[in-house]
Parts: structure tokens; C-alpha cells; sequence
């Protein structure tokens, strides 16, 4: 029996399907190992900007920007969430410290509704256009599964952060679009960072501490946008926001 959807939709679709069911994996892969759920999560990243390239080349769908904020839920809202909240379950118990693993839980449910609430608005209001506003969802992901591989699982600081990504995806920030080389790189060091352990295991040649490299490499890159692209990013014909022009 033919599935419905089969002729409705694209390739772009198709890798925006896959990116879906990604974040699901790293869903289940938080309560096994939290790295591999944390490269998952870049996976999914990865595909996020594949999809694009894809529909520039290959057309898209009206069905497109839905299915891409649905995915990027999974993907960017209750993947990261959940891989914090293994984390802090992880590293304090309830019977311990019922207190930090009810706020890690707490701070994840807080991540996932701004998540879902970001990419309605976003699908409703800014689909199109080559800048955003409040912190992407992509990006927040990307500094929390970086900073799990790179080593800073510290329950507390995971918690506020999450809190905090929260509230600037709420925010009236406003980022620009990565230009097209910047989006590369940082899709070819995500890349790396998943990768890498793949690596390891084929080869002893490679050195040990250049899976961390790579994630600290990609901690930066991203902590960089993060701070310093609503100021200083705009530029290649992208507009700025009134507050920004001179």
C-alpha cells in the first residue's frame, strides 16, 4: 500500500523527516550515554542545515516549514532537554539531592515549552526572512550537547543554563541568518565532533584529546554567535535592526 505522503513530499522533507527521528534517538540515547546523546544532537544540527541546502537545490514544499519546526521540537526542544536532565539525574539522585534533579527536570520542561512556543512564532511570523528573532534553537542545542562533550556536565551550571536558554528564546533578540561559509564551518566542526570517536576506534594514530579539541572548537564558534552576532554580525546585505544602524 502506498503511504500517503510519499508523493507530497520532497528530499528536503525527507532529510527534515530523518532529523526528526534523530532527535528521537538522542531522546533514548540520554538514558544510555549522554556523549552519544549529545553527538545526536549535532547529527540532528547537521541535517537542520542540510535540508536547506537541499531545498535551494532540489525545491521545496508547501509542507516544508512545518515539518522543519515539528522536527526541530524533537531535535532542538526534547533532545536537549532530555540529555540535560540525564545529566543532573545522573550525576545527583533524587534520594540525595531530590531538590537539583527536580530543578534539572524542571528546566528541561521549561526549555521544551519555549522551544515549541520560538518555532510556532517563528513558522507564523519569520519563515523566510535572514534573521530571527530570540535565540535560535539550533544554537541553544549546540552549546549544550558541545559543553556536555566538552566536559562541562556540572548539574548546576547545565540547569542555569538551560534556564537561560529558555528566556533568550523568548527574548527580542534579534540574530541574523550565518552567512553561507560561516554555516559551513560550523557544520564541518560539528561534523568532526561526531565523527571523531569513530575515529579513535579505527585508528591509534589519532590523539586522544581531539575529540574534546573539536568540541571546544565548536563551543566557542557557537558561544561567539551567541554573544556577539546581534551586535556585530550584520553585514552581506542583511538588514539590521533600527537599534543597530547608524
Amino acid at each position: 500500500m502506498p503511504l500517503r505522503f510519499a508523493r507530497r513530499l520532497g528530499l528536503a522533507d525527507a532529510v527534515t523527516v530523518a532529523n526528526a527521528a534523530v532527535g528521537f534517538l538522542a531522546v533514548v540515547a540520554a538514558t544510555v550515554d549522554v556523549a552519544l546523546a549529545a553527538r545526536l544532537v549535532l547529527l540532528a544540527a547537521v541535517a537542520d542545515g542540510l535540508d536547506g541546502v537541499v531545498a535551494r537545490h532540489r525545491g521545496s514544499t508547501p509542507a516544508g516549514p512545518y515539518l522543519d519546526s515539528l522536527a526541530d521540537v524533537a531535535s532542538f526542544g526534547v533532545a536537549p532537554a532530555a540529555l540535560v536532565a540525564a545529566v543532573v539525574g545522573d550525576g545527583r539522585s533524587f534520594a540525595t539531592d531530590p531538590v537539583l534533579v527536580a530543578a534539572g527536570v524542571g528546566a528541561g520542561a521549561l526549555f521544551v515549552a519555549a522551544a515549541v512556543a520560538r518555532l510556532g512564532l517563528y513558522t507564523a511570523d519569520e519563515d523566510g526572512s535572514r534573521e530571527t528573532v530570540g535565540v535560535p534553537t539550533t544554537l541553544a542545542a549546540t552549546v549544550l550537547a558541545a559543553a556536555v562533550i566538552a566536559g562541562y556536565t556540572a548539574p548546576l551550571l547545565l540547569v542555569v543554563a538551560t534556564v537561560t536558554f529558555a528566556l533568550l528564546m523568548g527574548s527580542t533578540v534579534t540574530y541574523p541568518d550565518l552567512h553561507a561559509q560561516d554555516a559551513l564551518v560550523m557544520g564541518v566542526v560539528q561534523a568532526a565532533v561526531i565523527v571523531t570517536p569513530a575515529g579513535h576506534m579505527a585508528t591509534d594514530a589519532l590523539p586522544a584529546w581531539i575529540g574534546e579539541g573539536f568540541a571546544f572548537a565548536l563551543l566557542f564558534l557557537s558561544c561567539g554567535y551567541l554573544l556577539l552576532g546581534p551586535r556585530f554580525y550584520w553585514g552581506d546585505g542583511i538588514r539590521a535592526p533600527p537599534g543597530l544602524r547608524r
